[in-house]
């Protein structure tokens, strides 16, 4: 379903439908209640208020739920992500809360939902900073992936490529009833013994695909990660990498569904 910035000024245009919403969406079946004039909260004949903004991303925050809104249907629909400079050019707010605006709602993106199942790829990269041959992997970051063919992804920081941190997130993500496509990583060959069954491709040997086994997937998925963060984003810290991982995880996820990103991301934020 195709969800336009018409169709989103219309539902969400004033700081009122917002907070309606957010009410609505926090609070489906209480009723006698009654908006409290100049207050962001609802009472009852009994003098019990509820504060539809406690305990969401918009807690204690000035900036307007217009603003907030807007930011997250500019996120629904940005295939290479919202860089804090562009939020802060768009709004005409300072860069600290451009900033916060973006982490906060990359929170909504967190990665969730039932183990991996069918043919799963499994692959790991790094990413950081370019360096010689030497220091290529110097202060660079281990990324794990895995990704049902036809299906949604799971993508971690592991920090680096160690055996029980690996077999850990498989077991973590992936059902046993599940093929698992790798390439000749060492580690991989344990995967029998923990009880999946296990295909694999020799890359060592230019050897990428045969027959149906091959990690061109998640291989596919990494690329557009890292195209899209160093071309929105320049630089991303180790520190905060698994929150820019999770974002484009979640809008990989979100491509078959028959809901508008953003609704998904506005129900999980009246959580």
């Amino acid at each position: 379903m195709k969800y336009n910035i018409k169709d989103f000024r219309k539902e969400f245009g004033t700081e009122e439908k917002c907070l309606n919403h957010l009410f609505k969406e926090k609070y489906p079946s209480v009723k006698g209640y009654y908006r409290t004039a100049g207050r962001k909260c609802w009472t009852n004949s009994a003098g019990h208020q509820i504060h539809p903004l406690a305990d969401t991303i918009f807690k204690k925050s000035s900036t307007p739920l217009t603003v907030w809104f807007e930011a997250i249907f500019l996120f629904s629909i940005a295939k290479n992500g919202i860089s804090a400079k562009e939020l802060q050019r768009h709004f005409g707010v300072t860069y600290k809360c451009a900033w916060r605006i973006g982490t906060q709602i990359r929170k909504l993106m967190e990665q969730d939902g039932n183990l991996l199942t069918g043919t799963v790829e499994v692959d790991e990269t790094y990413f950081g900073k370019k360096g010689t041959h030497a220091t290529k992997f110097k202060n660079k970051s281990a990324l794990m992936g895995m990704v049902e063919r036809q299906g949604k992804v799971r993508a971690h920081k592991i920090g680096a490529r160690e055996t029980h941190i690996m077999l850990g997130k498989i077991k973590a993500n992936i059902s046993k009833d599940a093929t698992i496509m790798t390439d000749e990583f060492l580690v991989y060959a344990k995967l029998p013994k923990i009880g999946y069954e296990n295909q694999s491709v020799q890359h060592a040997r230019r050897e990428y695909v045969r027959g149906g086994i091959h990690t061109n997937t998640i291989e596919g998925f990494w690329g557009q990660l890292k195209r899209s963060i160093r071309g929105t984003y320049h630089f991303v810290s180790a520190k905060h990498l698994q929150a820019y991982v999770d974002e484009f995880a979640f809008r990989y996820n979100q491509r078959l569904s028959p809901i508008p990103v953003f609704q998904t991301l506005v129900q999980r934020a009246s959580r």
